[in-house]
């Protein structure tokens, strides 16, 4: 109805207004804070157990655990849908959704890298007495016997929450050339970039909801501290780095560089 469209578009306007205005120039700060503070938090003691702090809790179970996954998911329509919206150009859209392959592979060597420095700094423990198992020198084997392996465990939820967040804010950045093409272009499309739009705002907020639980209930400050620097120095690198350059991804469509 056009109700329900009136109330789209103002919801859009609004977040859209947010995210250029204090979201997307202050997140990465903003994570550290989260980082920091959560892990003094967890250190004082002085945050009562929850329900978030259960590491079987639905939003963990069902969503973190699978956060690449959920990310990707709306991530990849929404940046070909949007792109190609805006741009009308194929290549340039198929070019955009490398992003999203670039994504994928920096979040599958960093967790892989967190693994080798977990086997190669930890050790094997005896669950219920706490005895060290010599004879199990990979965690693999001490978990697939039903041991306790202690290494340094880079905070995997830190790392990938903290960069879905950051990717999530620039890629959904493109609404703000919306307006100037909507109306020559289709006002279908152009809804479902917006419910696209609005679904990742929504991912975003629960992904930092999570991060925060993440900072004041789990893991020692120094794992979460290079989990989070791992999230912004990858966004960094990416975003702000490598996809300014001719042979890269690219950026979203800028004010004024969009074709007409």
């Amino acid at each position: 109805s056009v109700r329900v469209k009136m109330s789209v578009d103002a919801l859009v306007q609004q977040l859209s207004a947010l995210h250029r205005a204090c979201i997307r120039p202050y997140l990465a700060p903003l994570l550290t804070l989260i980082t920091l503070g959560g892990s003094l938090l967890k250190a004082s003691q002085l945050v009562a157990e929850s329900y978030f702090s259960n590491r079987r809790n639905a939003l963990n179970v069902y969503f973190v655990k699978f956060s690449w996954g959920w990310t990707l998911g709306l991530l990849l329509p929404f940046v070909f849908t949007s792109n190609y919206f805006v741009q009308r150009d194929v290549l340039f859209a198929v070019r955009r959704i490398t992003s999203c392959v670039v994504g994928t592979a920096v979040w599958f060597f960093s967790t892989r890298f967190f693994h080798v420095i977990e086997n190669f700094t930890g050790e094997c423990y005896e669950s219920q007495n706490m005895t060290v198992l010599h004879e199990f020198e990979n965690l693999y084997t001490c978990r697939k016997h039903g041991h306790l392996w202690l290494g340094f465990d880079i905070s995997g939820h830190s790392f990938l929450l903290s960069y879905c967040v950051l990717i999530i804010a620039e890629e959904i950045a493109v609404v703000n050339e919306l307006h100037k093409v909507e109306q020559k272009r289709g006002k279908a499309t152009a809804t479902i970039i917006k419910s696209l739009f609005i679904a990742l705002n929504a991912l975003l907020l629960l992904w930092v909801w999570m991060f925060f639980c993440t900072a004041i209930y789990f893991h020692d400050m120094p794992h979460k501290i290079i989990g989070t620097a791992f999230g912004i120095s990858a966004w960094y690198g990416t975003y702000r780095f490598w996809f300014k350059k001719s042979f890269s991804p690219g950026l979203p469509p800028e004010i004024g560089k969009q074709k007409v």
